[in-house]
């Protein structure tokens, strides 16, 4: 029953999406203004709460995939097309989500060193952390979920 688990895409999507996404909110954390208050156990609860929602992206992400597909299973033959929606997704997502979370919400501050899309102010990071990170985890799913390979 639990090898079941193991095996469903959404599973690997949200393993593999959090141990990349954690180790990328870690690095990026000296782009962002921290407040002088903040512990280190205070970045770490915090990259963890931005890695869950990195991982609520990446489910959307595959899920809209799926749709259009009309396979959940495309992870295991997928095409450019699906990759690039995956990601395109996830850009659109952490767009409206930075720019809620740096303005309206005020949850968050770029740091000066922060690169930033004109007009959109949004951070280049969190940009390239969704062009990055979604191939990343199709090629670890991929892996992962591959029949064996017997040697002979």
């Amino acid at each position: 029953m639990l090898n079941r688990w193991f095996n469903l895409p959404e599973w690997n999507v949200g393993i593999f999406s959090f141990l990349l996404n954690f180790v990328w909110e870690i690095q990026q954390m000296p782009f962002y203004q921290i407040p002088a208050e903040f512990s280190h156990l205070d970045m770490i609860n915090g990259c963890t709460l931005a890695t869950v929602g990195d991982v609520g992206i990446s489910i959307v992400a595959f899920w809209t995939v799926a749709g259009i597909s009309k396979s959940r299973q495309w992870v295991h033959r997928s095409r450019r097309w699906q990759i690039s929606s995956f990601i395109l997704v996830g850009v659109v997502i952490t767009i409206i989500f930075e720019a809620l979370a740096t303005g309206v919400l005020n949850r968050w501050k770029y740091g000066t060193s922060m690169p930033t899309l004109p007009f959109l102010g949004t951070g280049l990071l969190p940009l390239f952390q969704w062009v990055l990170l979604p191939p990343l985890v199709v090629w670890f799913i991929k892996r992962q979920l591959s029949e064996p390979k017997h040697s002979h």
